[in-house]
């Protein structure tokens, strides 16, 4: 079964959207190091047969199917036959990356700094450098930082964090950012005395609402309008859509609205489930080192250019492109004035 999206060209787009590798706001010591957000254009009745083409193929009792069964190496022509230019998706899906180690220190030094694109100089030059164990350090001082839930005093996330970024400089003598880093605790201060009142509406460390607003900036190319259709989620509430239709505003970008479903009564989300959990894990290998280029070359067409990512190396493999880091469509700051 084929299909082309020029066949309907009439009202909005409606794009279908699961994610893969949330870890809550515990972004630097969690199970995962990736987090994708797999998007899908398809009529259901198309999507119900390849959901069942999957079936067939491989051949599973599971009641519901994800993107593990694809990923054992007994089923590899059945993910090969996916994502390959003759497969279901071909031009009709897309997945958005974050790394979610370059994640925090974007909304880190955006909450710090004011501009978050300065993230990737100090990822890309300043990582390597200071040695694995002190940035590992950085990492969880600036992730507890930003944490909406309070762990141990008020002010100890703080303290720890300084305490990180004066170990950096040790390291790093006369860094311009880290410099300034250094500088900043009034603000750390003043986010940490805010969250006490209350958590914000938009939780600083959660990728999901920024990479569906990106999600929906990808597929309005041309001027569509796009109507989400996404997983149920605890996160998208009716207050965080509204934020998300805020921000395609801003964007110039026509969103025309979102609705929850259940993944296993609709196949369109069963499919953007499984190139969300692959697109994952394929990338999360890329950036550990270990690259099966035949997948890599599958998943590379479906990468959104404005991916969250911040390590160059990887980056590399997984698009033509060169790194950007692209800042996430919040501001760390953007429930606060601090």
């Amino acid at each position: 079964m084929t299909w082309n999206p020029e066949h309907d060209v009439r009202g909005p787009l409606e794009v279908v959207c699961d994610e893969s590798g949330s870890d809550g706001e515990n972004l630097t010591g969690g199970n995962t190091d990736v987090f994708a957000h797999g998007s899908v254009s398809l009529p259901v009745e198309v999507a119900a047969a390849y959901v069942q083409e999957v079936r067939d193929r491989i051949r599973s009792p599971a009641t519901e199917y994800k993107a593990g069964h694809l990923l054992r190496e007994k089923h590899r022509a059945v993910l090969e036959w996916l994502l390959s230019p003759s497969g279901p998706l071909d031009g009709h899906a897309h997945v958005h990356l974050t790394e979610k180690a370059y994640f925090v220190v974007n909304r880190a030094v955006d909450l710090l700094l004011g501009d978050g694109t300065e993230a990737l100089a100090l990822y890309g030059e300043d990582r390597p450098a200071v040695g694995a164990e002190r940035w590992r350090t950085f990492l969880g001082a600036a992730n507890r930082l930003l944490r909406v839930r309070l762990d141990g005093a008020a002010d100890g996330a703080v303290d720890g964090f300084f305490r990180a970024v004066d170990d950096l400089r040790c390291a790093r003598p006369r860094t311009e950012i880290l410099e300034r880093l250094a500088t900043t605790r009034p603000r750390a201060d003043a986010y940490r005395a805010r969250l006490l009142e209350g958590p914000p509406l938009v939780p600083v460390l959660n990728p999901l609402l920024p990479a569906i607003v990106h999600t929906v900036a990808h597929w309005s190319a041309g001027g569509r309008t796009v109507r989400v259709v996404h997983d149920r989620q605890n996160m998208l509430t009716e207050q965080r859509i509204a934020w998300i239709e805020e921000q395609t505003v801003r964007a110039g970008v026509g969103f025309g609205g979102m609705e929850l479903v259940q993944a296993r009564w609709d196949p369109r989300v069963q499919l953007a489930d499984f190139l969300a959990g692959i697109a994952r894990k394929i990338a999360s290998d890329v950036l550990n080192g270990h690259v099966d280029p035949a997948l890599v070359a599958l998943l590379r067409p479906y990468v959104g250019r404005t991916s969250v990512w911040g390590d160059e190396r990887s980056w590399a493999v997984l698009s033509p492109g060169p790194v950007k880091g692209v800042a996430s469509a919040l501001s760390a700051d953007i429930n606060f004035a601090v």
